[in-house]
């Protein structure tokens, strides 16, 4: 929100007569003021004011009596000083501030200071310290050693605080960018401090803690000759080959855990690094990598899937262009190809599908990983087919009995292996690398009967069947997972017997008492999916005698559904109607269906909802209904209250919902409306403006005041793109000289409350819309004042009116109108707001105009009373 004062908020344009002055743009003591984005200004470098304030700031941060400002202020503090220390010295700004030097010293007494202010020290030393020349000088006070050794924060009390820990490793993160600190990290002892945080209790710890450590090993391994080649790891930097050996130990370690940290480092490291080097390293690691295979059961399988499909991502050409991994010399393929067999087919499905994603992987593999993912559908089709199956699905992809077995353990077993296989086959159907041939067919067959699982239509003939019916009956989850998987399988082209087969499906999951909402909404849109489908009709824009017949049935459900006592129901299907109209509603065919129904009159019925969501979803659906000639016709033709009904209801709603969701609904309505010339707009377009206007205006919702601008910009935009409006000899003339408005327009709009609508939001407290407004009257000003003859307020023959109206407007604390205006007036205002100023105001964040460092210090020195004027911000 912008939180202006009143008091002059527009800029006016330099120089405009009449008084007009250049407002500032002012703060309250109450308004809340943050410090977002403190870099990337010229004001950020250490000034002369607060270099006085620092002393203070760094005695509150010392004293551990002093309540220091939260953790907030605290890491805008050490943003602002890695603004600083990117511009200048860190060197220097040390010695210019002692002050800063002694609150890093007496942190070396951890009792005196709160863990808060002890984590902010450590990574604002590590902040310094990147310098190479700061760093040299931190360390000959043994200040990093007393901070970073083993000896230093590990052994302190406050170790056992998450916070301080994390603070130690970022400060860490932060000294490490040059080879000074390489040899600081070996020889402090800070590595091995690292591996034991990779166990660590709190995860962002243990995960700082890896990630550490891969960023280590890359500035290990920085500094070779391009095109030279990399050595053997033991001849690797000693920080390089003390990581390695430690992931490779732990490799070998049996306690699952300390797996898992060193897959999780390799995972990183392969992500993060495209270089020559991680080949070799690939080379060295990838022995103990596989004979994790060897063993039973096999450890950490989601760390161990994540890393060979990280170095499978991370092969091909590496920063230099050079390739960095022979996928085959290196044997991930095989690694693969060996993880895919060894899985369950709930653990092997993520893989398969990554493998399946890959770009260069070879055709063998591919149809090994899309038989993983089609295994449990083929167990499906086996368990409730008399014959053997049909060809092509089953051939070589269920194996054997296991696959059946594990698929009915147990129910959540069951459950989650085909919701988890489904969202699978539904992603990869989406993507260029979706396997060709797809087989459309035995899947859409798979999901069909799936679904007759669930809803116990299934008549299973064998007991593997039926144990698969009791299994999945009445099984919401997979039922949505099928219906969207069925819904995707729209895109495909599929017999005509199988399409007859999925509307009946569908018509049956609609019409059952027993279908949840979310169940009825997921067949909805599955139901929109497979009318829209081009790939069953020559023209993808009509409906099949198929699908007529099939929306015959399903109206008869629909007006069942809208009086669904379930609200949840009910606008489902408002919204699956809505986009019913919106696609066939001018198909004649279709209008007749829906005629004959009672779907419109229900739909009508339900703008008195007593659930505003239903409300909102009634209202566009009787705009659809309405734009497309399809609502209720009128008892009496020649009654124009009647013909209107629907105008005055949806302006009923918009003046007196008291929920802000319907209102927004009538707003973009009449916006569809008045863009796409709807008659009862047309017949009176200046007071359906003017009426929707005034509602807006007094709306408390800043989204339909939002939209109430939308209207009004769309109003301008066919107003004044008329050809009328434009006189014809200026069609060859430069843009900058296009003709002024026709003066009746002008006058129109005069009598409108847009402009005063327009001008009052500028005070909006609510940015979105005062931006709009902005955006609005900029467009305004563009179309209607002469860009070759500007003149200021103060120039025009209206130039006291002009002055009144901006005087009564500044002072508008009641929202006092503007008055009457003439078009030379409102012409004259547009000129004189510096709109532009106001629009790059205004694309800042509400907080701008109190964010400089010296407004933190001072807050920060406020909270504990150091300054004489206690103006801190609420945080």
């Amino acid at each position: 929100m912008v939180h202006f004062a009143l008091s002059g908020l527009i800029p006016v344009a330099e120089g405009c007569g009449g008084g007009i002055r250049t407002p500032r743009l002012t703060r309250s003591r109450r308004e809340r003021t943050s410090y977002p984005d403190l870099g990337g200004t010229a004001c950020l470098i250490m000034d002369p004011e607060c270099s006085r304030l620092l002393p203070a700031l760094c005695a509150v941060l010392a004293d551990p009596r002093q309540l220091v400002a939260d953790d907030t202020c605290l890491e805008k503090l050490l943003d602002w000083f890695k603004t600083v220390t990117e511009a200048e010295s860190s060197l220097q700004l040390l010695q210019d501030h002692p002050c800063l030097m002694e609150l890093l010293s007496h942190v070396l007494k951890p009792q005196d200071v709160s863990p808060r202010v002890l984590s902010f020290a450590l990574r604002l030393v590590g902040v310094f310290a990147a310098q190479e020349d700061c760093f040299e000088y931190l360390q000959q006070g043994e200040l990093l050693l007393g901070l970073f050794g083993e000896s230093g924060a590990p052994g302190w009390a406050a170790w056992s605080i998450p916070s301080v820990r994390s603070g130690w490793i970022q400060g860490l993160c932060y000294l490490a960018h040059h080879p000074s600190a390489l040899h600081f990290l070996a020889d402090s002892g800070a590595v091995d401090t690292l591996f034991s945080l990779q166990g660590d209790p709190s995860l962002f710890v243990a995960s700082a803690a890896s990630q550490l450590l891969v960023h280590i090993l890359a500035l290990s391994m920085q500094g070779g000759a391009p095109g030279s080649p990399v050595p053997e790891a033991a001849a690797w930097p000693m920080c390089a080959q003390k990581i390695v050996n430690h992931v490779d130990e732990s490799l070998h370690a049996k306690a699952t855990p300390q797996v898992t940290q060193a897959l999780n480092v390799l995972t990183t490291t392969f992500g993060r690094c495209h270089n020559p080097w991680t080949g070799v390293l690939w080379e060295r690691l990838s022995p103990p990598v596989a004979r994790l295979f060897e063993r039973d059961p096999i450890p950490a399988v989601h760390a161990l899937m994540d890393l060979l499909l990280s170095v499978a991502r991370s092969g091909g050409c590496g920063d230099s262009g050079s390739p960095v991994l022979n996928f085959a010399a290196c044997g991930l393929w095989e690694m693969l190809a060996q993880t895919l067999s060894r899985l369950s087919p709930i653990q092997a499905g993520p893989l398969a599908l990554g493998t399946l994603k890959l770009q260069h992987c070879p055709q063998e593999l591919r149809t090994q990983a899309f038989g993983v993912l089609l295994q449990p559908l083929a167990c499906i089709l086996k368990a409730t087919t008399q014959a053997p199956g049909p060809p092509g699905l089953l051939d070589g992809t269920v194996g054997s009995l296991l696959t059946v077995d594990i698929l009915l353990a147990s129910k959540s077993a069951c459950v989650g292996l085909l919701c988890q296989t489904l969202a699978h086959l539904e992603e990869l159907q989406m993507l260029p690398q979706c396997p060709s041939p797809w087989p459309q067919v035995h899947l859409l067959q798979a999901a069909l009967t799936i679904l007759h699982l669930c809803d116990g239509s299934a008549d299973p003939s064998s007991s593997a069947g039926g144990r698969l019916c009791g299994t999945l009956g009445g099984c919401v989850r997979v039922q949505r997972a099928a219906l969207d998987f069925l819904g995707t399988l729209s895109q495909g082209t599929s017999p005509l017997e199988l399409v007859l087969e999925v509307f009946a499906v569908l018509l049956k999951t609609l019409e059952s008492p027993e279908s949840s909402p979310m169940v009825l909404k997921k067949a909805f849109q599955a139901t929109l999916r497979w009318l829209q489908n081009p790939h069953k009709t020559p023209s993808s824009s009509d409906l099949s005698s198929d699908a007529l017949l099939f929306l015959g049935e399903l109206f008869p459900i629909l007006q069942k559904r809208l009086c669904s006592p379930c609200w949840e129901v009910r606008d489902s299907a408002l919204e699956f109607l809505t986009h019913l109209i919106r696609h066939w509603g001018g198909q004649a065919d279709f209008r007749e269906a829906l005629r004959s129904s009672e779907v419109p009159t229900l739909a009508l019925q339900l703008l008195q909802d007593p659930e505003s969501y239903v409300r909102a979803s009634a209202v566009g659906a009787a705009g659809q209904l309405s734009s497309q000639g399809l609502q209720a016709a009128p008892a009496s033709p020649e009654n124009s209250q009647a013909q209107q009904g629907l105008l005055m209801d949806l302006m009923h709603i918009l003046s007196t919902d008291s929920e802000g969701f319907p209102r927004r609904a009538v707003l973009r309505v009449f916006t569809d409306w008045l863009r796409d010339g709807h008659a009862d707009v047309v017949r009176d377009t200046e007071w359906f403006v003017a009426t929707v206007l005034q509602a807006v205006s007094r709306d408390l919702d800043w989204e339909v005041r939002v939209q109430g601008l939308e209207l009004a910009r769309v109003f301008l935009t066919q107003a004044l793109g008329q050809p009328s409006l434009h006189c014809p000899y200026t069609v060859g003339l430069p843009r900058a000289s296009s003709p002024r408005p026709h003066p009746e327009f002008l006058q129109t709009l005069c009598r409108l409350p847009l402009f005063e609508f327009a001008f009052c939001a500028l005070l909006d407290c609510d940015r979105p819309v005062a931006q709009k407004a902005c955006d609005l009257l900029l467009f305004l000003r563009d179309k209607t004042v002469p860009c070759s003859s500007p003149r200021e307020a103060g120039d025009s023959p209206n130039s006291a009116s002009v002055e009144a109206a901006l005087q009564r407007w500044r002072e508008g604390e009641q929202a006092q109108p503007l008055g009457d205006l003439d078009p030379e007036a409102m012409l004259a205002i547009l000129r004189a707001l510096d709109l532009e100023g106001l629009q790059g105001r205004l694309a800042k964040s509400s907080d701008h105009v109190e964010k400089s460092p010296q407004s933190l210090l001072q807050d920060m020195l406020a909270t504990v009373g150091v300054l004489e004027e206690n103006e801190a911000d609420c945080y």
